[in-house]
């Protein structure tokens, strides 16, 4: 055989292959880790330079200076340093993301169970509700970061005290932390403004979805306003005492900081704060969304109070909001098709929106939706209850009505019975934003699920199922084998809502190839009620009471897509263009007629910022929309034959697949006991990772963590590791 010449080349050949293959692996991993730890380097500079600032300011101010004698200035300096970084690792992340695909690891799972940082609860009770160990590790090290700024500003002001006069030195020492305190403060709004941008590229590359960025949002919010309060205070306090203090708060100067300015920020602060804290929020939310919109009134005049080259310490965050908040409102500004509308019999609502074929996300997305016979401004937050595997263009969401605004959706869909049975329904002009959520589908990693739902919070769960459903039966990578429902609903009737996960239909051999358990808890009821009807009748029943709104077209995929080359463009286009209009800005007209105050160029700055996003970024979302039309035509040509041919094969099939209702037990008069539960599954799942995905009311959240936790902490070697997650849109 090694002396055959005709077989000698196939195997250089074939080995020729492997090696190359091999080689290009290699490089694509070098490539992939040297990305990550590039990014990882920049962030940590960045958070160094950060740190260092309260206490070390002007050891660090020659850097401050690198610009110059450049166009950009002294602005310039603080954006290249404090601002640039963060923008310098969104373009790596486009890059990341554009160059490698992660699709192979969202359904890989773990070759050995152990707990993570990410998925073990550690605090439960508290302001800070449900916390991980990696999010306990960041709180302590912003906790420190600003205990360290206060000591380092207290040491520093106490120097001063030696060179001062008595009559001086108080007045100094309160303006000095004053100044300190507030350069803290800008640092908070740095983060404060990262998580909230919902597409944003930084949130998907650590893959934290904006349900959980929103909770950070929320921290760093009370943060922010009280480190802000304090520098407040801290002025007050000097100024009462010099006896100025009327003249000094109506105070605007030209060179120097507009005092008025920063009151008419912090009081905009204030009402944003005031409003909301959890009561304030949940009793008046319409007061709560319209005050919170006075954030463009902060931003302003905060830039207006400290000028373009102390705004520069924000800029950067600023900036990827502004960028994010502009293709939102593209994306959200079409109405959407509403191809049906039912109100089920178990009172909630289902809305089907038109979708187009291309567009991603995964089984725990949600979308904002707007419906403006309701409101023009408000946009309320969904879980989408469809899979995107299930072949349809379109996409579901379940609202369960609870308060005012769902109300009145319900008495459109489904008019009073006062009003007559041949009343005139009105339409519904809806629009969407989204979807959002995680990057990776995290569901589909666990061989051992455990879905834990209380109330609509089986909503998401249906779309989990869905997706798992669709993928045993095409036999696509998937991890879960094993899966187990837990639901507590008040009234029997909600129950109904389990025959829309459909399994009969998605995967009628389901059975041979998983196993799925439903525990139904009904716990305002103590038996069944005479009334009680079969699931899937009712879910007949609700499609008699169904409209339907064909007044506009589907949904944007400018946000949903995650079109990384054109998102990438778009972030690109949009910062080019503030770099290209700001240094225009600076050669031909501060700089020549001499403007120094400092109010105006940091307004111009922000206008800079806000133009730039609008112009340049808007000619490419122009060019991706039309790029994004051409490619829905063609999926929806391939979409309806694949639908052909899907439904004409499926004719002849016969399927004696068992329902829903058969593998639902249902416990009536009590709660789910879920240390029993757990400590059940401990001594049958042996050493394996359990996945716990929880969505539903705080309560229902800590008392199934803090099952989590116990089971981490007591476990044996030989028993599941049980790692917690919460889904929910609190915000």
């Amino acid at each position: 055989m090694a002396g055959d010449p005709s077989a000698q080349p196939l195997l250089s050949s074939s080995g020729e292959d492997q090696s190359r293959f091999k080689s290009s692996n290699f490089a694509v991993f070098l490539a992939r880790w040297g990305l990550k730890l590039l990014m990882w380097v920049i962030f940590l500079a960045w958070v160094g330079i950060m740190f260092i600032l309260p206490g070390e300011l002007t050891a660090i101010l020659p850097i401050f200076t690198a610009m110059k004698g450049t166009v950009f200035g002294l602005a310039g300096s603080v954006f290249l340093f404090m601002s640039a970084p963060i923008l310098i690792i969104a373009l790596l992340g486009y890059v990341y993301k554009a160059s490698f695909s992660d699709e192979n690891q969202q359904t890989k799972g773990r070759r050995f169970a152990r707990p993570r940082l990410w998925t073990f609860p550690v605090l439960l009770d508290g302001p800070f509700g449900v916390v991980s160990a990696t999010e306990f590790i960041w709180i302590v090290l912003f906790a420190a970061f600003i205990l360290w700024g206060f000591v380092a500003s207290i040491n520093q002001a106490a120097s001063f005290t030696k060179i001062l006069s008595p009559l001086k030195a108080p007045y100094f020492i309160l303006e000095f932390l004053g100044a300190e305190v507030g350069l803290m403060g800008a640092i908070c709004t740095t983060f404060l403004f990262l998580p909230v941008a919902r597409g944003s590229i930084l949130l998907r590359l650590i893959d934290i979805p904006f349900e959980h960025a929103a909770r950070y949002h929320v921290w760093l919010g009370h943060l922010t306003m009280a480190v802000f309060s304090l520098h407040g205070v801290f002025f007050i306090v000097s100024w009462t005492m010099q006896g100025n203090l009327v003249e000094k708060l109506l105070e605007w100067k030209s060179d120097g900081v507009a005092n008025l300015a920063g009151v008419i920020s912090l009081l905009a602060g204030l009402l944003m704060w005031v409003t909301s804290f959890q009561s304030v929020r949940t009793r008046y939310f319409e007061l709560f969304f319209y005050t919170h919109q006075l954030y463009v009134v902060f931003i302003i005049f905060f830039a207006m109070h400290v000028g373009d080259f102390a705004f520069c310490f924000v800029a950067g965050a600023v900036f990827l909001f502004i960028v994010d908040r502009f293709l939102r409102f593209c994306q959200s500004r079409f109405t959407v098709n509403v191809l049906s509308t039912s109100c089920l019999p178990c009172g909630t609502v289902k809305l089907a929106f038109s979708k187009p074929p291309g567009l991603k996300y995964n089984a725990l997305s949600f979308i904002f939706v707007q419906v403006k016979e309701l409101s023009w401004l408000q946009w309320h937050p969904f879980s989408v209850s469809s899979s995107p595997l299930d072949g349809e263009n379109r996409m579901e969401v379940l609202i369960k009505v609870l308060g005012g605004w769902t109300e009145k959706l319900r008495s459109i869909i489904k008019p009073d019975s006062e009003e007559g049975p041949y009343c005139e329904r009105r339409s519904i002009t809806a629009s969407v934003e989204g979807p959002y959520g995680h990057e990776v589908a995290y569901h589909l990693k666990y061989e051992n699920l455990i879905l834990v739902a209380g109330g609509i919070g089986i909503s998401p769960f249906l779309a989990v199922l869905r997706d798992i459903l669709h993928r045993v039966e095409r036999k696509s990578p998937c991890q879960p084998r094993n899966i187990l429902v837990i639901w507590a609903v008040k009234k029997s009737k909600e129950l109904s809502l389990l025959s829309l996960a459909d399994v009969q239909n998605i995967c009628p051999s389901f059975p041979s190839k998983l196993s799925l358990e439903v525990q139904a808890y009904v716990t305002q009821e103590s038996h069944p009620s005479l009334e009680e009807r079969d699931f899937s009748k009712d879910m007949k029943v609700s499609d008699s009471s169904s409209l339907t709104s064909s007044n506009g077209g589907q949904m944007s995929s400018l946000v949903g897509t995650a079109n990384n080359i054109w998102a990438g463009a778009y972030f690109v286009a949009s910062t080019a263009g503030f770099i290209i209009s700001f240094g225009m800005l600076q050669k031909f007209y501060t700089i020549p007629l001499g403007v120094i105050s400092w109010w105006y160029k940091g307004l111009m700055f922000l206008i800079c910022m806000v133009g730039s996003v609008v112009i340049f970024g808007g000619l490419t979302i122009l060019l991706w929309s039309r790029f994004e039309r051409g490619n829905t035509k063609l999926g929806e040509a391939e979409a309806d034959s694949e639908k052909d041919s899907k439904i004409s094969g499926q004719a002849d099939e016969e399927t004696a697949t068992p329902d829903i209702v058969s593998l639902t037990t249902t416990h009536y008069g009590r709660r789910p006991d879920f240390q029993a539960i757990f400590d059940d599954l401990s001594n049958m799942l042996g050493h394996v990772d359990v996945g716990v995905l929880v969505c539903g009311p705080s309560g229902l959240q800590t008392t199934v963590a803090k099952a989590c936790r116990k089971q981490i902490i007591s476990r044996k070697r030989d028993q599941p590791v049980f790692h917690f997650h919460s889904h929910s849109f609190d915000l």
